[in-house]
This record gives structure tokens, C-alpha cells and sequence, in this order.
């Protein structure tokens, strides 16, 4: 065993398809001799091809298939380069040493290629529950890949194993032209109504460098068809708070798949049921109905027939409109009215919930709560509309109301006039006459002139436009206003707008005083600006002594004001009055 060559190789070479393979053959000669010549061959159908030769480092080819493609390096491996999936077979490295015999070992050459992602198609058509046979789910290909995959199925990330009645798996492996395999698989299973949400998938696994890989598809779910077992009937939008007016809708919903063929029905007398499938959406199960009154109250019923096992099932919903009607209010006494006195209005209604009423006046204040109002001491001026709502707190949005006129009749009453009112001769007024009145009354006035009457407030009012003259202004003008129940006047007096001889002469004089204070006024300023008017502490003159200067005038300026303040309550106090003299030749001025 020492003398012969050993040549050593590795078990298994992987090469990418296209890429180069290395096949490394190591050999050991007895002495440390040399190799005569390293043979290469490959193996197929159990016979030996032979590839190439290396003779004292030269390569020598052999094989027609791989030409251009061999080459060897100095470590005396063989490369092989484009490999094709062809290649992928059993390589033999053959070396004769001479004397020392011949040696040789062998490698396996796997070519791979990855596969393309894999495609999954659910089933279109959807499958039922009730299938005998198992129904396909979906298929799964892998695409061009060497060599062919292996293809796993699953359910909700959990993987399907082959079981007699619930679980198959058919496989179709096909080489293509290209050497590549397509791998199609196909799942069939059975199915139940929870399948309706599952999610299946497939994965394909490959080896690659010694492991195995894994390739997953996307999720699919397919169409389960299943009969109904429960049937559901809702009134939409409130099946308590449906009014008068409303658009209401019967929904009916099933849980079967394809959903059933839906009929609605309204029982009437005797246990009679009336079809009303025409006025529905059979396939979507609504029925509409449209301002609902308290006649659509009653029994609904629903049927849904499976079309695919003529299985029918059925539910029944109440129905409830609420109204009100029969708005009434009674006015007591139902007399006529006169002013002062009292009136108790009582409304009423009919409805099957609980009922509150409020009261307003024309002008929509709300004036009292409760079934009845009750007006005292009545005047032209409560006088009204008044109106009474009926709501229903429990269904909301549902009201009535019911005016009622309160008249409080009566002659008129004037309750303005433009009097006494100042006017000038021949001078265009506006007269003014202002009543209130039920009925309605009309407005006369005993002198000729334009009219003009119109409605303010419950109020009548007339202006008459006339030109003054000598008798208007001695005799004024009357107003009378009528109704059916009476009649009231009221005088109109016109006074002359000239003033009186003794307040003019009043009002003269007060100018005259004003002007000639004004006068003296501005002299004693002027003269204070020349410098005539000295201003000191203390200055006297008496004008009647000859020895005084009688253009001299002396001012005196004290600024202790409480001191002269004093000095005259003094004076006051003790009688003292100052010489005619002192006073008509004395001048006190303060600066």
C-alpha cells in the first residue's frame, strides 16, 4: 500500500449554473516521485468519457462538449468553466506515476440553479362545505430551477400534511428545453364555514451549498360556500325612536355565503300576511320605507331561502312609528273677550308616549309650561296668537303644535296723540292719532286734509296733513276713532307759535344788561394793559378833596380774602355803613 499513488479528492463540488468549477486532486507518489500523466474523465451511464490529459503540464483535450472550457492550475485542479446542468456528474481524476502504478479518485459535481419565486393561484370559483369530492384550493408553481424543488403546503402558517378525506397534494415535475424544471403542485382539501377567513400559502425548498433554503409565496384565501344558520331582522336607524315623517329601513342580514334570496312580509287581521318583497332589495335584503305613519306600525317578517339546499329560515321584528295627533286647545270662556278680563287655555293630544307642553306667544317666547295657560286681566295688548307645542321627550325630534287667537274685543282706546302742538299761519302740519282696538276700528278726523293710516304694534294710527289756518288754530282738531263696539275722541290743540309781548321784552333786556357788563369789562382791561390802573398792595383816594388828584385812581390788591371776607360779615354785623363820600369818591379794584 505504501508504493501505490494515492490521489485524494472532495466528496462533492457545488457550482452555481454558469459559473466555474473547481475540482481540486491532490495525489502523494512513494519517494516523492512524479507523475508520468493526470487523466481526467467523466462518468456517464456507468462508462468513463474522457475529458482531457495533462502531459508535463499540458493540457491535452479530449471531449468535444467541453471544449473551451477546461483549463488547470498549478496546484493541478481542474476548472470548468460555463457549466451547464449537463455537468452535474461523477469527475475522475486519474494520475499514472510509472513504476509506482496508477491512482485515482472521484467528485461529484452538483450544478444548481435558485428557483424563480413561486406563483400561487387560488381558486376562482370558489368551493362549498357540502363538496363530496375535496375541492382544490389553490396551485403553486416553481419555475426553472435545477434540480426540481420540493413544494409544502399551509393553512394559517401551519403546514398541511397528506390525510385520507381532508387533505391531497398532486405534484406535476417538468423539464424544460432549457434543462430546468417547473414544479407545479396543486392543494386539495376540505373545507368548513371558519375557512372563510383562512389564509393558505406554499413554499419551495431547495438545496444550496449544503443547506436547505426556503422560498415562501404570498397568502391567498379562497371563496367557502356555506349555508345560513342564523337570520338577523334590524330596523335602521332606531327600532325605538322611529317618529312620523322618518325614512325607516328593514335590514335582513343572513350568514350563509352566497347570502340567500330575501322576502319581506307585514302581518295584517286574522294572521294574514301581506307580500311586500316588490318594495324591497331582494338580494341585499332592505326594505324601505318611506314618512312612515303610525298605519306602518305592525309585524315585519323576513325569509331567506338557500338556493343551494332550498333551506328557508325567517325572523320577525316589531315595528313601532310614534306620533302625536289630535292637537287641540279649548279656550275658556269661549266669549268674547273684553279687557280685564281672564282667560285659561287647556291643550291636549294623543300619542302612545308620555307627552310635554309648552306655551309661546306670537313672536315664539316661551311664556308657560304645562297643558294650560291661564292670561288675567286682559288688555288690547295681549292680544296674541298663541301657540302650544307638544314634544315628546322620549323620542326626539318628535312635535306638534296648535295655534289659538286670544282677541280681546272693545271700543277704542286712544293712546296717543300730537297735542298740544305749536304751530305758525299758513304753516303744513302733521296731525297724529294713535288707538288700539278690536275689532279693528277706523279713524275720522272733523277737518279736510290727507290721510294716512297704517298698523304699528296692534295699534292704528292715522296722520292727517293740513295746512293751519286762522280757524284750525281757534278751534283744533278732533279725532275720533269707531268699531263695532264703541267709539272714542280726543281734541287735538293747536297753540300759535308767536311768543308773548312781556317775555320778549323780558328776554331784551337781559341781552342789553349782558352787553354792557361785556363793554365795562373789556375798558377796565384795556386800561390795565396801558398802564392807567395801577395794581399795589393798598391804594385809596378820596375824589372829593382838592388836593387829590382827580384822574387818579387807586387800586387795591388783598390777598388775604378771609381777612376781607371778615371785615365785611363784621360791617354786616354792627350796621356800619361807609359815608356817601367815601362811597362816590372811593374805587376799589382788584388785580
Amino acid at each position: 500500500a505504501a508504493g501505490k499513488v494515492e490521489v485524494s479528492m472532495p466528496p462533492v463540488v457545488e457550482v452555481e449554473l454558469g459559473e466555474t468549477a473547481r475540482i481540486e486532486c491532490k495525489f502523494s507518489i512513494p519517494g516523492n516521485g512524479s507523475y508520468t500523466i493526470i487523466n481526467w474523465y467523466y462518468v456517464e451511464r456507468q462508462s468513463r468519457v474522457k475529458l482531457c490529459s495533462v502531459l508535463s503540464g499540458e493540457l491535452l483535450e479530449n471531449s468535444t462538449s467541453y471544449k473551451g472550457r477546461l483549463s488547470v492550475g498549478q496546484d493541478n485542479s481542474l476548472s470548468i468553466s460555463r457549466v451547464t446542468v449537463q455537468d452535474a456528474r461523477p469527475i475522475v481524476c486519474q494520475v499514472e506515476a510509472g513504476d509506482h502504478g496508477v491512482g485515482e479518485n472521484r467528485t461529484e459535481l452538483h450544478v444548481y440553479k435558485v428557483p424563480e419565486a413561486p406563483e400561487i393561484t387560488a381558486n376562482k370559483g370558489g368551493v362549498s362545505v357540502k363538496n363530496r369530492d375535496l375541492p382544490q384550493i389553490a396551485t403553486c408553481v416553481s419555475r426553472n430551477s435545477f434540480p426540481p424543488p420540493n413544494i409544502t403546503w399551509y393553512k394559517n402558517r401551519e403546514q398541511l400534511h397528506m390525510e385520507e378525506n381532508k387533505v391531497k397534494v398532486s405534484e406535476t415535475v417538468t423539464r424544460e428545453s432549457s434543462w430546468l424544471y417547473t414544479v407545479s403542485s396543486s392543494l386539495f382539501a376540505s373545507v368548513t364555514r371558519e375557512d372563510r377567513s383562512s389564509l393558505f400559502h406554499c413554499a419551495v425548498h431547495y438545496w444550496l451549498l449544503g443547506q436547505q433554503r426556503t422560498m415562501e409565496s404570498q397568502n391567498v384565501s379562497v371563496n367557502v360556500f356555506y349555508p345560513a344558520e342564523h337570520v338577523t331582522l334590524l330596523v335602521q336607524p332606531s327600532p325605538t325612536l322611529v317618529k312620523e315623517g322618518d325614512n325607516v329601513q328593514l335590514v335582513c342580514k343572513a350568514d350563509g355565503n352566497p347570502a340567500p334570496m330575501f322576502s319581506f312580509y307585514k302581518r295584517e287581521l286574522e294572521d294574514n300576511w301581506q307580500d311586500l318583497s316588490s318594495l324591497a332589495d331582494v338580494n341585499s335584503g332592505v326594505l324601505n320605507l318611506h314618512d312612515v305613519n303610525k298605519s306602518n306600525s305592525g309585524l315585519y317578517r323576513c325569509q331567506a331561502l338557500d338556493l343551494d339546499d332550498m333551506e328557508q329560515l325567517e325572523k320577525d321584528v316589531e315595528l313601532v312609528v310614534n306620533y302625536i295627533e289630535g292637537v287641540s286647545v279649548k279656550m275658556e270662556p269661549s266669549s268674547p273677550l273684553e279687557e280685564g278680563d281672564s282667560v285659561k287655555l287647556s291643550c291636549s293630544a294623543n300619542s302612545p308616549v308620555a307627552l310635554n307642553f309648552h306655551w309661546r306667544d306670537a313672536k315664539g317666547k316661551k311664556v308657560a309650561e304645562g297643558n294650560q295657560l291661564v292670561l288675567s286681566n286682559l288688555t288690547f295688548e295681549t292680544s296674541s296668537n298663541f301657540s302650544c307645542k307638544v314634544t315628546a321627550q322620549s323620542v326626539p325630534g318628535l312635535e306638534k303644535s296648535k295655534q289659538v287667537a286670544v282677541a280681546v274685543q272693545g271700543k277704542p282706546r286712544i293712546v296717543s296723540i300730537s297735542s298740544p302742538l305749536y304751530v305758525r299761519q299758513d304753516e303744513v302740519v302733521n296731525l297724529t292719532c294713535k288707538a288700539i282696538a278690536f275689532p279693528r276700528p277706523s279713524v275720522q278726523w272733523n277737518i279736510n286734509g290727507t290721510t294716512h293710516e297704517y298698523m304699528e304694534n296692534q295699534h292704528i294710527a292715522s296722520n292727517l296733513t293740513v295746512r293751519v289756518d286762522h280757524n284750525l288754530l281757534q278751534s283744533g282738531a278732533m279725532c275720533k276713532v269707531t268699531n263695532a263696539m264703541g267709539t272714542s275722541e280726543k281734541h287735538i290743540q293747536l297753540l300759535d307759535h308767536k311768543m308773548p309781548e312781556s317775555k320778549g321784552v323780558i328776554i331784551v333786556a337781559i341781552i342789553v344788561c349782558i352787553l354792557v357788563v361785556a363793554v365795562l369789562g373789556s375798558v377796565i382791561y384795556f386800561l390795565h394793559k396801558k398802564g392807567k390802573i395801577p395794581c399795589g398792595r393798598a391804594g385809596k383816594q378820596d375824589i372829593t378833596k382838592p388836593e387829590a388828584r382827580k384822574d387818579k385812581i387807586v387800586v387795591e390788591v388783598k390777598s388775604d380774602k378771609l381777612s376781607e371776607e371778615a371785615g365785611l360779615l363784621q360791617g354786616a354785623n354792627h350796621g356800619e355803613k361807609r359815608p356817601a363820600a367815601d362811597q362816590v369818591g372811593q374805587t376799589d379794584v382788584r388785580c
